[in-house]
This record gives structure tokens, C-alpha cells and sequence, in this order.
């Protein structure tokens, strides 16, 4: 009886509890993959469906193009001007197409151009329509559907009685900027003008038989995250517009050109000299550029740090910035990087404001280097009045570098300031003197080879801000890249690790004047490694000069600054070993001023 009944309680035994989540967790998988077949099957359908039906609207798109007389052939307010809407909303199985139709006059060289040799007088041989279509609410991703198709006059040329205009787009390096938009006005006609259109690989828009007018056309050009630039009219505020609006000439060709390009974002922050951050810290902010002459800025405004001394400052076009001093409690006592500051396109620049309470006056001096513009360090900076004031400081170290490889290898600490640490056998080191370069082997350049720069010294714990070479361009048969340049930064002298600008191992400096990541900030002495590449061995790159630029915790660059000064006329005599000395009238006037000085090797 005891077996048997053992026996039983064996047979009624279930599933355990693992058992019961293996199981659950099978049937689940199953479910969704069944489950994202079928959605992948629908996927397929929709698109399908969506794409019917958008290849369904061109068609009927092109049969209205098709049908009308050769003069209804355009854009409603456009040039050519017609019957067709530019944009068109369209619902079609409860999905939302955007149409949008361009009609442009083509001037055919085959009977010669407006302007050009022969002189076409008549230049707008056809007319080439384009439909885009769009669907921004359909349920998978519709990709972009865009048709072309010409149309042709039935009748004879008879001479043009407008012209033509040209809208040129380059970017900051010269470049063409392809589909950029263009938005171009003329309110001096009824009905008035109004084209929307891009801009072709080429960077340019070319609008023919466009009616004359003295500054008729409005134009503006940008691009998504691009800077705008536009014609101005002449007015009150700007009675001398560096970029009137366009004048189109009976049978002649008018070009104009843009540049635009990529955003960038300022970073700035505001500090005192033991790097505390001072909040709401007011200051003016301007560009370079200008939109009227002789002093109309594109860009100037004021500005403020917020309560934690910060300010991100996004969609900055490219330009030349300058900083002063507008705040009611505090002055600014240095500028790092030095003011003027230079961003790049589609580049974060950070900018360090050091301020101290107002005391009363405050003097900012910066010294720069004649030859290469960059903040000089080790300047002794004298300022007197004759009596009451008699203050001597120097500029703090603003940069190191080198011009000269030609004493060689095997120097670890640069002493000697034409020696390096090693190379790969492959460097020219002498020949010119002052540069480097591949090295030449019976008429050819070596393909490739490396430098090490012995180390560089700072004297204590630096903040690494920015790396420069000479030339920044390089010969085009050389390729791309051409010059790639690691740091490696320690505090002991003896571990080096050589980065990019990410920080890591794989990444390379390739842009002169480009930031040096902050993850060597703290640390004390720098090597530089320049890896030399290209593509023809008739060619080379070279390297003139390298330098970086740092400060000492939160002390700028080749800048001193004098507090408590009272009004009056100063002497600033400035002196620094192998340089021309210099003394400098100050009249000091206000409650800060700032002048920038520069020392010319002697």
C-alpha cells in the first residue's frame, strides 16, 4: 500500500513554476513575431497604396501641365508667370500629399545664351516643369517623389523685351551650395512677383525673362540650419545697404551673389580669477559683418549670463566677435580666447569671461604677437601717470609652439627650440629651413611619415584651448586628409597618450584652428604628432609652424587688466625680450576700456 500510493503522487505531479515561465515566454515570442510578420505585411500594402496614389497625382498634375496654352505654362505671381499653383494640398485616401509645381524659363545654348557669344535676345527657349510630392501623414515612410518634363512654344523667337537674373550661393570656403532656398520678390509689377525655388548643383538659380526693374527684387537665400543672407532696401536706418535689392536690365544678364552656411553655437560662461562663476553677467556681443556702410553691423546685441554664469548662444552665424563691457556691478578682466573671437561654421566655440567687481575703472591690455596674431605671454606691462599710479604686471602665458625642425631629432624636452623628439625617417626636416615636409627620394615624395614634437612645458596645471599650423590649406593633389595632428597631454612628463579631438586614439586634428578637447585641461606638459599623407607623389603638404594656445586656471592669454585707475591720461610701456619695445598714450575716460597692442620681433 505505501508503494502504491507513492506511485500516485508521483503521476499527479504539474508543471513548476520555471517550467510555467519557459512556457509563457515561448508563447509571448511566438505572438510577436506572428504579430510583426503581419504588421510587415501591411507596412508593404500601405506603402504601396500611398505610392498609387501619389504616381496617380503626378499624372493628373502633368496632364493639366499638358493642356494648357504654352502661356499658362507657369507659377501663379511667378517668372514664368501662369495658371499652375506653386504648392497644392491634395487628400487622397485619407492620406495628405503636398504638390508642389516649378516652372523655369530654359535658355537653350543651341542658339547661343543672354549675354553670351552668340547674344541669345530672345532666351527663353522652353520651359521645364518639375512636381514634387510629399506625404507627411501617411503611415510608413514615403520617400520624395520628384518628375520632370519640358514644354515647347509652337511659334517662332520673337527678341525678349526683359532680362535675366542670376542668384549665385557659396558657402564660407567658396563652395556652391546646392538646394538652397531662394525666395525673390517684386512688388513693382501688378501682379507683383513672388518665386520660391532652389538652387542647382552648382549653387545657382537662374531666372530668365524677368521683367526689368531698379531695385526690384527682394532676394533671400538660406537652408535649413544655414545662415540667410538677402538684399536689403535702401532706408532711413540703412541709406547705404552693402546689398541693395537686385536691378534687372532689358536683354542683359544680372548676377548676384550669397554666402551662407552652417550654424554654430557660442558657449559661454562668466567667471572670477579663482574660476567661481559670477551670474547675470551683462555684456555687448558683435559681429564683423556689416549690412550698411560704413558701420551698419549685422549682428550686435546685448547680452547676459544666466544666475550659474551661462549662456548657450545656438544658430550663430560665422563671423568675427567682439565682447565689451556693459555691466553695472563687474568688468571684465580678461577675454579667453582672446576678443576678437572667431567661429567657424558648424563649430561650438566656448568663450571664458573673467570679471571682477567694478573698482572704478578698469583697463584691459592685450598684447598679441606681430607674426602670428596669437596672445603673447612673459610681456611686461608698465602702466604710469607720472606719479599717482605706477603699476607693472606681465601677460600670462598665452601660447608655445614651433618654427623651426632643423636641429633634428632625440631632444625630449624642448630646450632647444629646432629640435623634436623623433621621427619615422620619412620627414624633411631642413630643406627649406623652417618647414616639414614628406620626404623626397630621386624626384618623388614618400607617401607618408610622422613627427614627434619634444614636450612642452606650461609651468603648471593649463587649460588647452585651441591648435593652429601653417598653411591651413594644403596643395589639392595631395588628397584628404593631407594633415592629421594628435596631442597627448600628462602632469608627470612621461605618459602619452596621443588623442584626437573626441579625446580618443582614432580621431585627428585636421582643421588648423581647431579646439583642443577639454579632457586635457589640468595637466601640464603637451606633445604634438603630425602624421603626413598624399595621394600623388609629386606633391606634398608642408608644415611652417604649430602652436596651441592655453591659460593658467582662469587666467587669459596675454592679457593684464588694471583696477581702481582714476581718470586721466596713462603711459603703457610694454617690453618683452626679442621684441620692439613699445610706449602707448591712454587716455582713460570711461569706466572700462580695452586696447589691443602689437609687438613686432626685433
Amino acid at each position: 500500500m505505501f508503494k502504491n500510493n507513492k506511485s500516485k503522487i508521483k503521476t499527479n505531479k504539474g508543471f513548476t513554476f520555471v517550467e510555467l515561465i519557459v512556457g509563457v515566454a515561448v508563447f509571448a515570442f511566438i505572438i510577436i513575431s506572428v504579430y510583426n510578420a503581419y504588421r510587415g505585411i501591411f507596412d508593404v500594402v500601405y506603402a504601396s497604396r500611398a505610392k498609387i496614389e501619389a504616381i496617380s497625382i503626378i499624372n493628373e498634375q502633368l496632364e493639366i501641365v499638358r493642356n494648357l496654352p504654352y502661356s499658362d505654362v507657369g507659377i501663379l505671381s511667378g517668372i514664368p508667370r501662369g495658371k499652375l499653383d506653386h504648392i497644392q494640398t491634395i487628400n487622397r485616401d485619407k492620406y495628405t500629399y503636398t504638390v508642389t509645381t516649378t516652372v523655369r524659363n530654359v535658355d537653350d545654348p543651341f542658339d547661343g545664351t543672354l549675354g553670351g557669344s552668340p547674344n541669345d535676345l530672345s532666351p527663353a527657349d522652353f520651359k521645364l516643369v518639375e512636381i514634387d510630392i510629399t506625404c507627411t501623414d501617411c503611415r510608413v515612410n514615403f520617400p520624395e517623389m520628384i518628375v520632370t518634363t519640358r514644354v515647347a512654344p509652337k511659334n517662332l523667337e520673337t527678341a525678349s523685351t526683359n532680362g535675366a537674373l542670376f542668384v549665385k550661393v557659396f558657402d564660407a570656403n567658396g563652395n556652391p551650395v546646392p538646394d538652397a532656398n531662394v525666395h525673390i520678390e517684386n512688388n513693382q509689377v501688378i501682379p507683383n512677383i513672388v518665386i520660391d525655388d532652389v538652387t542647382n548643383a552648382s549653387g545657382l538659380l537662374q531666372v530668365v525673362d524677368a521683367p526689368p526693374g531698379v531695385n526690384a527684387y527682394e532676394i533671400t537665400v538660406t537652408k535649413s540650419g544655414y545662415s540667410t543672407d538677402q538684399t536689403l532696401v535702401v532706408s532711413v536706418g540703412n541709406p547705404n545697404p552693402v546689398k541693395p535689392h537686385a536691378t534687372v536690365v532689358l536683354q542683359q544678364v544680372t548676377q548676384i551673389s550669397f554666402v551662407i552656411d552652417r550654424l554654430s553655437t557660442f558657449n559661454i560662461s562668466s567667471v572670477d580669477d579663482v574660476c567661481s562663476p559670477v551670474g547675470s553677467m551683462d555684456f555687448s556681443l558683435s559681429g564683423s559683418k556689416l549690412i550698411g556702410t560704413p558701420s551698419l553691423l549685422k549682428y550686435s546685441q546685448n547680452q547676459s549670463t544666466n544666475g550659474n554664469g551661462l549662456l548657450t548662444l545656438a544658430n550663430m552665424e560665422w563671423d568675427i566677435y567682439s565682447f565689451a563691457n556693459i555691466d553695472a556691478l563687474y568688468d571684465l578682466v580678461g577675454i579667453n580666447p582672446i576678443s576678437p573671437v572667431t567661429i567657424a561654421p558648424n563649430s561650438n566655440q566656448s568663450v571664458q569671461l573673467v570679471v571682477s567687481p567694478k573698482n572704478p575703472r578698469t583697463l584691459l591690455v592685450t598684447v598679441k604677437d606681430g607674426l602670428t596674431g596669437l596672445p603673447l605671454s612673459g610681456v611686461t606691462a608698465r602702466l604710469e601717470n607720472g606719479g599717482a599710479v605706477d603699476v607693472t604686471k606681465i601677460t600670462g602665458q598665452g601660447f608655445m609652439g614651433q618654427t623651426d625642425w632643423s636641429g633634428g631629432g632625440g631632444q625630449a624636452t624642448s630646450t632647444d627650440p629646432t629640435m623634436y623628439l623623433s621621427s619615422d625617417g620619412n620627414i624633411e626636416n631642413s630643406d627649406p629651413v623652417g618647414d616639414i615636409q614628406l620626404k623626397n627620394i630621386l624626384g618623388s615624395y614618400v607617401l607618408s611619415g610622422v613627427i614627434t614634437s619634444s614636450s612642452f612645458d606650461t609651468g603648471s596645471a593649463s587649460n588647452f584651448q585651441q591648435l593652429f599650423w601653417n598653411p591651413t590649406a594644403q596643395p589639392i593633389q595631395t588628397g584628404t586628409p593631407d594633415i592629421r595632428v594628435q596631442i597627448a597631454t600628462n602632469n608627470d612628463g612621461a605618459t602619452w597618450n596621443f588623442a584626437g579631438p573626441d579625446g580618443t586614439a582614432g580621431t585627428y586634428y585636421t582643421v588648423a584652428n581647431q579646439n583642443i578637447n577639454s579632457i586635457n585641461n589640468g595637466n601640464r606638459y603637451l606633445r604634438y604628432k603630425i602624421l603626413f599623407d598624399t595621394a600623388i607623389d609629386a606633391f606634398t603638404p608642408n608644415i611652417s609652424d604649430i602652436s596651441f594656445t592655453f591659460t593658467t586656471l582662469c587666467t587669459p592669454p596675454g592679457q593684464v587688466s588694471y583696477q581702481g585707475l582714476p581718470s586721466g591720461d596713462y603711459m603703457l610701456h610694454l617690453s618683452k625680450a626679442g621684441y620692439q619695445s613699445q610706449d602707448i598714450n591712454v587716455p582713460l575716460n570711461t569706466s572700462w576700456q580695452s586696447i589691443e597692442v602689437t609687438l613686432v620681433a626685433s
